[in-house]
């Protein structure tokens, strides 16, 4: 059988559905590129990466195929021999065909494109919805007496991986926080193409302890740009935290792992609507979009981003007004059988084949765990709001613009440019991997020395954190002596800074996952508290409120015994 690839957008519905054969010693799939697209570079990398049998076109047309299956109906695919299964390439046909804008013909249903001189193009148009199949009748009713609804497979995917969700959040760094989606289509009326500064708005004005933000692109704008210089055109916001899901794939598993979506006119806002998400529409009009297709009912019904207003708030606004169901039920006009696309798919394929289909049931494949990782931030600027012993925390990049507070460096990761601006330094422990116990000459500092050294060296620094785990730090103050006197668990040391103690528990709900919080970021807390309010008598206690999570620290001196210990913890 043959697999006719036009783009990498294409190539991806196919690999969706690759279960429908598995196992099956009966059927061969090889791949060929259909001519014609802008878009196919991707495509074809994407087959060699995998290993996949690929022909040359000239080689394909000559026949042979038992059956072909396409994603696209462009190009010429009536030079092919065997019967057509064709598949949709996105969600809900949704987009006018290009150069059509008088006509609501939508793009993958338009009659041109699925007839050849009046004859129907696939023996077999599988579709997602009743609804596509009727609009489909009314403009082509040769070719909806062939076409069938048989449900979406990547869907499927995603439905079928919801129990990984939790997984997904590990492997993308987002603990804690609520994650936030930016899904943005292609062309000119894209949401990265009408509002390029959107991601790094997010990133400067969502506090980092509390949102990560991800970028959804269509999979052309990656064959078009190129990995490099779209990594060059939001460098700046990759800096900061962005993150960036691939086209295959790992653009599922972020959505399937986001809190918030924000999205254009693009049928990719319907899977994580389907998935019952939070969304906010950024459309701002233009001819691509048909009234009443599942995207513009979407679209009409949930919130929308006010450029010119805080987006933080709206984000917030837009999490606590949803309600269960909300969008999943805006979804259902673009997606029916669900759970059962695969199933309905290898009963017609194989009845095309002539071949009874192979023993067993036909397995989902959930989404594979996300590989990327994001940069972390060289540098933070934190907002500290204190009254009485609890005090508020907020970072942000320090790129995002001014946002008052202090500026936190850590140490081994920050430039030399952020460590003398910073107000706070920190460092955590160095890995304990087995490669490291290998090398001889590995160099570590006592918690009690490096405080020493950071204070020592930044004049600027006010307050030197050691992170020894996610509940302990210990730190010194850029004020010398303290209560206690000579001798005493207050005493200055060598440098007349004493060394403090903090043990940090957070705050859990009865039934909820345990979130740890950044220990750093509590310790940003404290600094601003112990600047406001001097050196208070120790032991005190202080309550942290860092991405809406509480934290109690308790603050000693480092005294004998166990906590004099921890001042020879190495780093």
């Amino acid at each position: 059988m043959l697999y006719a690839v036009r783009s990498a957008t294409a190539l991806n519905r196919l690999l969706d559905t690759l279960p429908v054969f598995a196992g099956d010693p009966r059927v061969r799939p090889v791949f060929t590129l259909v001519p014609g697209s802008d878009f196919s570079t991707d495509a074809l990398a994407a087959l060699d990466g995998a290993g996949a049998r690929t022909i040359p076109w000239p080689e394909a047309v000559r026949g042979g195929h038992d059956l072909v299956v396409a994603a696209s109906p462009n190009g010429p695919l009536h030079e092919l021999t065997g019967p057509l299964v064709l598949l949709p390439h996105g969600a809900g046909f949704n987009k006018r065909l290009p150069q059509t804008s008088a006509d609501d013909s939508a793009s993958g249903l338009h009659p041109r494109q699925l007839l050849r001189d009046g004859t129907p193009l696939a023996a077999l148009h599988a579709l997602a919805h009743p609804d596509q199949l009727a609009r489909l009748a009314e403009k082509s009713p040769a070719v909806a007496e062939r076409a069938a609804v048989v449900g979406d497979p990547t869907l499927d995917r995603m439905l079928a991986s919801r129990t990984r969700r939790e997984r997904y959040r590990d492997a993308l760094g987002t603990g804690g926080r609520r994650l936030v989606a930016v899904v943005s289509t292609w062309g000119p009326e894209s949401l990265l193409e009408r509002r390029p500064e959107l991601p790094r708005r997010l990133i400067a004005e969502l506090p980092y302890d509390a949102c990560q933000v991800a970028l959804v692109l269509h999979p052309n704008v990656h064959s078009e740009l190129g990995t490099f210089t779209l990594r060059q055109h939001l460098e700046p916001a990759f800096a900061a935290g962005l993150l960036l899901a691939r086209p295959y794939e790992e653009w599922a598993a972020v959505l399937g792992a986001a809190d918030c979506v924000l999205t254009d006119h693009g049928s990719t806002a319907l899977y994580p609507a389907a998935l019952d998400r939070p969304l906010i529409g950024c459309h701002e009009g233009g001819t691509e979009l048909i009234p009443g297709s599942p995207m513009a009912e979407l679209l009409s019904r949930v919130p929308r981003l006010t450029a010119d207003e805080p987006l933080a708030a709206q984000i917030d606004a837009a999490v606590a007004g949803h309600r269960p169901g909300d969008t999943s039920a805006l979804a259902a006009a673009a997606f029916a059988e669900q759970g059962r696309s695969l199933e309905h798919l290898r009963t017609r394929c194989y009845r095309l084949l002539g071949l009874e289909p192979y023993p067993g049931p036909v397995a989902v494949r959930p989404l594979p765990v996300p590989r990327l990782s994001g940069q972390r931030p060289t540098a933070l600027a934190a907002r500290v709001e204190a009254r009485g012993e609890t005090v508020t925390v907020a970072r942000y990049p320090l790129d995002g613009g001014p946002h008052g507070g202090h500026v936190v460096a850590e140490d081994g990761l920050s430039t030399l440019d952020e460590m003398r601006t910073a107000g706070l330094i920190h460092r955590r422990p160095r890995s304990t991997s087995r490669e490291s116990d290998t090398v001889w000459t590995h160099v570590t500092w006592t918690a009690a020395d490096w405080t020493n050294h950071i204070l020592d060296t930044y004049p600027g620094c006010r307050t030197a954190v050691a992170v020894l785990a996610h509940d302990h730090c210990v730190f010194r103050r850029r004020e010398p002596g303290g209560p206690g006197g000579p001798g005493g668990p207050g005493e200055p040391g060598p440098y007349g800074h004493p060394l403090l103690s903090a043990r940090i528990t957070t705050e859990v709900s009865r039934g909820e996952p345990r979130t740890r919080t950044d220990p750093a970021a509590v310790l940003s807390g404290v600094h601003g508290w112990l600047e406001e309010n001097g050196c208070p008598a120790l032991p005190a206690t202080v309550h942290c409120v860092v991405g809406g999570r509480r934290s109690t620290v308790r603050l000693t001196y480092v005294a004998d015994g166990e906590e004099g210990a921890d001042a020879y913890a190495e780093l």
